[in-house]
């Protein structure tokens, strides 16, 4: 995390604080943690927003508590998180399968959710995809997150286009220049790169993934008719990790929610869309939204 990023402890949950502006709670996917989060808020300058980054339950330094590990009690450690900071309202910015504890938040505690952004959000069962033995031993080993760190450095041509054909259908002539365009672009690479280098299910990842593996895989009904804050849904069309169906889904069943659809868009479509720097305007515009 960058130097501004100003950690804040307590006995079991990992979270940090930076800039001084319009208060933003920062939910990162599955597998995660704080630094993915702090990549994900890069497009959110400190002097408009005070970006609020955790790992959630069982990531890096935040612990998963027996007997208090269901997307409920996420959503209210969430909420605990805030009364650290003594922050009452936030913009909650949601990716994949962090949106599912988000929904939950913003229903729960709806006082304290002024407004909510989800990227590629989770809104119905998850499984693990099958993936071969070497995407196992590059994604769910500690030897591999070594190899995917070097890689990133080394050979980050490779490293782009596999990220982008494993979370999109994008092919061929589309592929290609969709990773040549992300090459040419500085945030869009780094984003891809960075992002790389953190994406491993072993060691100190490993409860976190395995509490989304049970609670993602049993997610039937967030309750999503409840959520009261303005609502902007993104989805990639060429999203394979999570179906678009899932923000449809929200689209209907979240009142007043607004879903913006990229054409060709991937997994990581808020970051790496070729369109992303005016989607970002919009996503900041919304995070800025409050009602009395």
């Amino acid at each position: 995390m960058p130097p501004e990023t100003r950690p804040v402890v307590t006995d079991d949950t990992e979270f940090a604080v930076r800039g001084a502006g319009a208060p933003v709670l920062v939910v990162h996917g599955t597998p995660g943690g704080i630094d993915v989060a702090e990549i994900m808020a890069r497009f959110l300058p400190s002097a408009d927003f005070r970006v609020v980054t955790l790992s959630r339950p069982g990531y890096l330094g935040t612990r998963v508590r027996p007997g208090h590990d269901s997307l409920d009690d996420e959503a209210d450690r969430y909420a605990e998180v805030l009364d650290a900071l003594g922050i009452d309202r936030v913009a909650v910015l949601a990716w994949s399968g962090g949106a599912p504890a988000a929904y939950r938040f913003a229903v729960r505690h709806p006082d304290r959710v002024h407004s909510l952004v989800v990227a590629a959000g989770l809104t119905g069962p998850w499984t693990p995809p099958e993936v071969s033995a070497p995407e196992r031993l590059v994604g769910g080993t500690l030897l591999g997150a070594a190899l995917a760190r070097a890689a990133a450095r080394l050979v980050p041509g490779v490293v782009v286009r596999l990220a982008v054909s494993g979370v999109s259908s994008l092919r061929g002539r589309r592929l290609r220049d969709h990773v040549r365009g992300i090459l040419r672009d500085p945030e869009r690479r780094s984003f891809l790169l960075d992002l790389a280098r953190t994406g491993n299910t072993a060691g100190p990842h490993r409860a976190g993934w395995e509490a989304d593996v049970r609670n993602l895989g049993a997610v039937t009904d967030l309750d999503l008719g409840a959520v009261r804050a303005p609502t902007l849904l993104l989805h990639g069309d060429a999203d394979v990790d999570v179906a678009p169906s899932n923000s449809v889904r929200a689209a209907d069943e979240v009142p007043g929610a607004e879903l913006l659809v990229l054409p060709g868009g991937t997994h990581f479509a808020l970051w790496d869309h070729p369109d992303a720097s005016a989607v970002q305007d919009r996503v900041r515009s919304h995070l800025r939204l409050s009602r009395p």
